[in-house]
């Protein structure tokens, strides 16, 4: 056989190649970016914990320790444009009620979020993913309570 045959026999082959690859090749850039959609999601999910755990920690009272610390959580993921549907913010203030000046005690909070990924069109992907962070944050054993 001639290169000449062996190249008309080839012919449309590199198009057929790319039909083929074309869905994986798509498949893989939508798997890439769910995974960084929900690695910086989990980010900010964690700080949010982080900020509403130490804004109830510093706040003067139970009732303020609650408030601040949802307002403190919502700020932060607002601030990084998450869009959490739903979302879940709790603070764990009691210690606030339950110790005395001159005893540790321990704010926490945790967050809750569920990110969507249905709008990325991957088989087999998840509609969305649910990721929860809890951070905790000292009480100054010496402050009044």
């Amino acid at each position: 056989m001639t290169g000449r045959a062996r190249a008309c026999r080839d012919r449309g082959s590199a198009a057929l190649e790319l039909v083929v690859l074309a869905p994986v090749i798509l498949m893989l850039i939508g798997v890439v970016i769910a995974a960084g959609r929900t690695s910086s999601a989990q980010s900010a999910i964690e700080a949010a914990a982080r900020d509403a755990a130490r804004q109830a920690s510093i706040a003067p009272d139970y009732a303020a320790a609650q408030a601040d610390g949802q307002a403190s959580a919502l700020a932060a993921l607002n601030s990084d444009g998450l869009a959490c549907n739903p979302l879940s913010v709790n603070v764990h203030a009691g210690a606030f009620l339950t110790t005395t000046a001159g005893q540790p005690g321990l704010v926490w909070a945790t967050v809750s979020c569920t990110v969507p990924l249905s709008d990325l069109w991957v088989p087999g992907l998840p509609g969305s993913r649910t990721m929860t962070a809890t951070f905790y944050s000292p009480l100054d054993e010496f402050r009044e309570r």
